[in-house]
C-alpha cells in the first residue's frame, strides 16, 4: 500500500499492486486496474518511488 496526497490535501492509501499507469497531465493521474482514477500531487517520479519502497519492503527477508 503507498499513500498519496489528494489536491484539497486529504491522503488515500492505495493498493500498489493494483495500479495500471501513472500519468502526469500536467496533474499526476493514477489509474487502477478497476478503472478508477486519482488525482494527486506527488509527481509521476515520486509515485514510483512509492512503489519501489513498496516493493522493497514486501519483499525484503527478516531473520
Amino acid at each position: 500500500m503507498i499513500e498519496v496526497t489528494r489536491f484539497k490535501g486529504s491522503k488515500v492509501i492505495l493498493n500498489a499492486e493494483l495500479i495500471e499507469s501513472v500519468e502526469e497531465t500536467p496533474d499526476t493521474v493514477i489509474t487502477l486496474t478497476s478503472g478508477k482514477k486519482f488525482v494527486v500531487e506527488e509527481t509521476g517520479e515520486q509515485v514510483v518511488s512509492l512503489v519501489i519502497d513498496y516493493k522493497r519492503k514486501i519483499h525484503t527477508v527478516v531473520a
